[in-house]
């Protein structure tokens, strides 16, 4: 499979997610007083030459550990009690070592691997805690059916039923009764998928729902306060026969969304969006709104779907036009949207969206311009950035407090296409995508674990 081919899959939709994170206590070393007694065989204190000799040893011990501390060198500790058998003093040190002053915002750790490689999976979190990892493709090995759970106690994958359709590009959606939704997506032959299915933890099966009322792909999908889900956008092949053929296929934007309720397990249709998008974002929003920005293209514009009348309005405008970009819902209610791909290549601004305002206004950078990046909001507050289309290792933090963003350390590989799933103790599960070594593609099964 050539590198055009790859990179025309590589295209993925991230989910919101949320996670819950305690913050590290600061490390601060703390000097001790050292406090020697020296007594003669009968309990009387010493005379004055052995005083005086055990007062020097301490002024120089005490010395020696301030001038370590000072430089966060380990170094011998006088005892802090010396007894001395004879008139003649005697102090007898024991040793201890200072740990060097580390301060560290968080660490990756390796993880058991998936039973397969795979790229533009599904990763959504059970009720349970457990992670349901399905579908997704292996370049030159095909579209998967299969499905694996992870098991956090464990630290440990192991396959689950398979889904009844072989699927990538789609979406899944856990619902209120603890079921996960899967929608949409591409087949083998870059055919849009109609179909949808249904996951129940408790048997461990697939089952058909369904179908939608539109086959797409690259949507997004929303769970709604109702219970019910709102698909939205995405694209439709309009050639699906083109990879039969040898000729590129050809992908349309799609306005048209649709509802899932699943006490029926039907679709019906909704208000359409606005304007037509694909690589775009939904985030439910405190209210019950949700809100739709960017995509493919280039475009700045967002709008708003409203629950209640079922309909999509136009609200303010990005501040940089963006596709693939993420937006995370802020603990105050904003939508941190940052990154995404712009006309000159992927981006390191980031931008809030006020729903009080309904307008965007900059905030600070990215360290590193993204596209296709993961992002997972943290229970302090901050987002954990990480990945994406540059194929790095590298993740950062944002504080909504500063608006800044920081180094957050490196994933132990380079990771596009992988999936960012917050676990009920807090920790944030990597796994499989893609990496790049010396230009070269590399499938990844592995997976990693970020500890705030």
């Amino acid at each position: 499979m050539d590198i055009e081919r790859i990179e025309e899959l590589l295209r993925t939709r991230r989910p919101r997610e949320l996670t819950y994170q305690r913050p590290m206590p600061a490390m601060i070393e703390t000097l001790r007083p050292l406090r020697v007694t020296v007594r003669t065989r009968g309990g009387s204190p010493v005379g004055w030459t052995a005083t005086a000799i055990a007062l020097v040893l301490v002024v120089i011990a005490g010395t020696a550990l301030y001038g370590a501390w000072r430089h966060g060198q380990p170094t011998a500790v006088v005892a802090t009690s010396t007894e001395v058998a004879t008139p003649t003093a005697t102090i007898v040190p024991t040793t201890s070592v200072l740990p060097t002053p580390t301060l560290r915002t968080g660490a990756f750790s390796a993880t058991g691997s998936m039973t397969t490689s795979r790229l533009a999976a599904t990763a959504t979190l059970l009720s349970d805690g457990r992670v349901l990892v399905a579908g997704g493709f292996i370049p030159a090995g095909g579209v998967l059916s299969s499905a694996e759970l992870y098991d956090p106690t464990t630290g440990t994958f192991s396959r689950t039923g398979s889904m009844v359709t072989g699927r990538y590009e789609h979406t899944a959606t856990r619902l209120a009764d603890g079921r996960v939704l899967i929608a949409g997506g591409l087949d083998g032959a870059s055919k849009d998928l109609v179909s949808a299915e249904i996951y129940d933890p408790k048997t461990g099966e697939f089952s058909r729902t369904g179908p939608m009322t539109t086959a797409r792909d690259g949507q997004t999908a929303t769970p709604l306060k109702d219970g019910r889900v709102l698909i939205a956008g995405g694209e439709a092949n309009t050639n699906p026969q083109a990879a039969v053929a040898s000729t590129p296929p050809t992908f349309l934007p799609l306005a048209s969304a649709e509802l899932y309720d699943p006490a029926t397990g039907k679709f019906s249709s909704t208000g359409s969006m606005t304007i037509a998008r694909n690589d775009t974002t939904a985030t439910l929003l405190l209210d019950g709104r949700v809100l739709v920005a960017g995509g493919f293209g280039g475009l700045a514009s967002a709008e708003l779907y409203d629950p209640s009348t079922g309909t999509f309005a136009a609200t303010g405008s990005l501040t940089v036009g963006r596709a693939e970009p993420t937006a995370t819902l802020l603990s105050d209610g904003r939508v941190l949207i940052a990154g995404g791909g712009g006309s000159a290549g992927a981006l390191s601004s980031a931008e809030l969206f006020d729903p009080n305002t309904g307008t965007f206004s900059r905030t600070g950078s990215l360290l590193t311009a993204l596209d296709s990046q993961s992002a997972t909001l943290l229970s302090d507050g901050r987002v954990l950035i990480a990945g994406g289309g540059e194929i790095t290792d590298a993740t950062e933090l944002y504080d909504p407090a500063t608006g800044t963003f920081s180094p957050a350390g490196d994933m132990l590989s380079a990771r596009d296409d992988f999936t960012a799933t917050p676990l009920l103790d807090g920790r944030v599960l990597m796994a499989g995508g893609i990496s790049s070594v010396s230009g070269d593609f590399t499938n990844l099964a592995s997976a990693e674990l970020y500890q705030p």
